[in-house]
Formats: C-alpha cells, sequence, structure tokens
C-alpha cells in the first residue's frame, strides 16, 4: 500500500477522487517521488500531447514501465482505489508549459518538486511558481501547495530554509502551504509530507 493510498484510508474517500497536481522542473525527482507515493498495484500510462494533435482534441497514449528523462512534456496518470493522480513532467522548453493550466481547475492539492542541488535553475523555478500562483484558475483559490526540497542527499544541497527563500514561499499569505526536505530515493521526508496533505485536505471537506 502506498502513501497516496493510506491517506485515502484515513480521509475516508473510499468513492471520491481527489486529484493532486505535482509540478516541478524537469529532474526534480517527481517521478521518484511518485513511484514511492502511489501504491503497488497502480495503473499508469504515459501520454505524449503534441501540440498540433491537442489542438484537434487527440493525443497519443502508450503503456510504459520504465522511468525516461522526459521529451517536450508528458502527462502520466494513474489512479488508486480512491485517488486520481495527475503528474506534469516539463522540459525547460516555453512552448509546453501552458499545457499544464488544463488541469488547474481539477487539481484540488498541488505537489511542487524542487532539486535542492539545481542552484543554477532555482531561479527558473521560482518563475514557473510565480507563474502558477497567478495563473487565475489557481490565484483565488486556497488549494494547499506542498513544497519538497528534494534530492538532500547531495552534498552541496540547499537547506530547505534556504529554497524557502530563494521561492520567496513567505509570500504566499492566501494559500496554506508547506515545504519538508526530501530524498526520494530512500523514501525520506515524503511521510511528513503526505501527514500535512492529509490535515488539508480533510479540511477542505469538513
Amino acid at each position: 500500500m502506498g502513501l497516496f493510498d493510506k491517506l485515502a484510508g484515513w480521509l475516508g474517500l473510499k468513492k471520491k477522487e481527489v486529484n493532486v497536481l505535482c509540478l516541478g522542473l524537469d529532474n526534480s525527482g517527481k517521478t521518484t517521488i511518485i513511484n514511492q507515493l502511489k501504491p503497488s498495484n497502480a495503473s499508469r500510462c504515459r501520454l505524449f500531447p503534441i501540440p498540433t494533435m491537442y489542438l484537434s482534441g487527440r493525443c497519443f497514449i502508450a503503456q510504459t514501465q520504465d522511468i525516461v528523462p522526459t521529451i517536450g512534456f508528458s502527462i502520466e496518470k494513474f489512479k488508486t482505489s480512491s485517488l486520481s493522480f495527475t503528474v506534469f513532467d516539463m522540459s525547460g522548453q516555453g512552448r509546453y508549459r501552458n499545457l499544464w493550466e488544463h488541469y488547474y481547475k481539477e487539481g484540488q492539492a498541488i505537489i511542487f518538486v524542487i532539486d535542492s542541488g539545481d542552484k543554477l535553475r532555482m531561479v527558473v523555478a521560482k518563475e514557473e511558481l510565480d507563474t502558477l500562483l497567478n495563473h487565475p484558475d489557481i490565484k483565488h483559490r486556497r488549494i494547499p501547495i506542498l513544497f519538497f526540497a528534494n534530492k538532500m542527499d547531495l552534498r552541496d544541497a540547499l537547506s530547505s530554509v534556504k529554497v524557502s527563500q530563494l521561492l520567496c514561499l513567505e509570500n504566499i499569505k492566501d494559500k496554506p502551504w508547506h515545504i519538508c526536505a526530501s530524498n526520494a530515493v530512500k523514501g525520506e521526508g515524503l511521510q511528513e509530507g503526505v501527514d500535512w496533505l492529509q490535515d488539508q485536505i480533510k479540511s477542505m471537506k469538513t
């Protein structure tokens, strides 16, 4: 049983779907985190939207078992008994990032993953976060945001406090947020984040 399946059990969500959007730059560790959180028997598929095909309402769907670097933009979805999980992987190509927003309305919580060892792209991560927070489908909602300052096992990794400062998280006043230091490969720090997310989603539904 994965951590999100336990989360669903705690919340009593046997027939409801909770859409959690997992965002972040490429190579931040999103896929590794998702593999730690999801149940072992969860179904998964990967969609590769191509701009011309996407505009015509079509996309290619391919079953996949391997974790591979994302080229362009991909969406991975899996379902547990009660959760619908959507993972967005983005490349550095700005032309693909506008596809994120098509899923904002259905999102009830956000996980934003940061590579704590990638100091050079911390500014890019902040720009993407700012764009997310200012989007009309997110800006006026009290949607909880869980940040994972990932790859804390790296020697030169920034602390979660430093990551928080660089992303200016203290400026987020209208949404509940929390940051956890994590090592996704070993699963360290993930339980703390899930516990916090559990409390936030539960309070939203009461």
